[in-house]
């Protein structure tokens, strides 16, 4: 059977447009363009083949196009493979299954799950002493390394002494001096009133002259920090301290008891979970993402703070699982933490944070 053919499309008349489109029309459009449908053997259309032509073809050129079309439509058929119904079709076809994928679905939505975030954290010491300087003054070096085992004594950071030393040496001249007028004044002090009377004036110049030295004696003997008991050195680069000066508290370092090793989590406010009492945790370290470490969240910070990532977060902290090897939880290592919240269903689990969402964006 041939297909129908749409009709020949005439030539505008040249009043609509300007005259040299027209005149562009004449020169290179022919008198019509004669369209043939190209279709399935279902009859759908998959496209259309369009001749420019002079003329309206003959009955002949007529047939002979029409059987063209067909060919050109099966062969279209088969190499676009065999349909896909689409998916409305594919959901009309299940029928009555329809109605058990929607009580299959219903009851999945009500299924319980428990609630997760995902948080960086990192491996710390929960027994540690903070190193800070004992006065004012510049780094001057560091007799230990990062993470480097120390016993107590253990000589740890050196200040700068060249201040205090030119403050003890002019102290001390002082001191010798105030000793030479108050030696001077005593001995005036047998035949002279007023030398007498500047006698304890003096010797209160020479005590507190000698107070002075005895705290510049003092301050030298601070000058070098030295480790209050066993453990490891925390902190991040010599280089970062070295020649920098620090004021009297400022924090240095940490002596770390390597046994008491803990989490740090930081939990971004927007994934905050409502946590039960040791809620339970799973740390994957970088260094081994496939092994992760149990442990239990033992205290959280009920204000947020800026993370080192400058994310607004909760400070979490968790204990190690006793039966947790300490080789595989070395201070200082970061990964990821999963905390685990109470149960809820599937469906709150999936929308909560686009209700979130929907809810900052919208006000209600």
């Amino acid at each position: 059977m041939q297909p129908p053919a749409a009709p020949p499309i005439e030539q505008p008349a040249p009043s609509p447009m300007p005259a040299e489109v027209f005149d562009g029309w004449q020169e290179w459009w022919p008198e019509g363009l004669y369209a043939l449908p190209l279709k399935r053997r279902d009859g759908v259309i998959l496209a259309w083949a369009a001749f420019l032509m002079e003329q309206e073809p003959s009955s002949l050129q007529r047939q002979a196009l029409g059987h063209l079309a067909v060919y050109w439509g099966y062969c279209w058929e088969m190499l676009g493979g065999k349909p896909r119904p689409s998916l409305r079709q594919r959901w009309q076809a299940l029928g009555r299954k329809r109605h058990v994928i929607w009580v299959a679905l219903a009851m999945l939505c009500v299924l319980p799950v428990r609630q997760s975030a995902l948080a960086p954290a990192e491996i710390v010491a929960l027994d540690a002493t903070t190193i800070a300087s004992p006065l004012d003054g510049v780094v001057k070096t560091f007799h230990v390394r990062p993470n480097q085992a120390v016993k107590a004594g253990d000589l740890l950071l050196s200040l700068d002494d060249t201040t205090l030393r030119n403050r003890l040496a002019v102290t001390a001249q002082s001191v010798a001096v105030a000793d030479a007028e108050w030696i001077a004044s005593s001995q005036k002090a047998f035949d002279n009133m007023q030398s007498k009377g500047d006698l304890t004036l003096l010797q209160g110049r020479t005590q507190e002259k000698r107070a002075e030295l005895a705290a510049v004696q003092a301050q030298l003997t601070r000058i070098e920090v030295r480790a209050p008991h066993d453990g490891i050195a925390v902190f991040g680069s010599s280089d970062d301290w070295l020649g920098r000066p620090v004021v009297t508290g400022e924090r240095i370092m940490q002596v770390a008891n390597p046994q008491s090793a803990g989490v740090l989590i930081y939990l971004p406010m927007a994934d905050a979970l409502v946590l039960e009492e040791k809620a339970p945790v799973k740390l994957f370290l970088t260094v081994k993402p496939l092994s992760p470490l149990d442990a239990t969240v033992t205290e959280t910070s009920y204000q947020a703070s800026l993370s080192p990532d400058n994310v607004s977060s909760y400070r979490l902290r968790a204990t190690l699982a006793p039966e947790q090897s300490l080789d595989d939880a070395r201070i200082g290592l970061h990964g990821t933490a999963k905390i685990s919240g109470g149960w809820v269903p599937l469906a709150y689990y999936l929308l909560r944070r686009p209700l979130a969402t929907v809810r900052e964006w919208s006000g209600w």
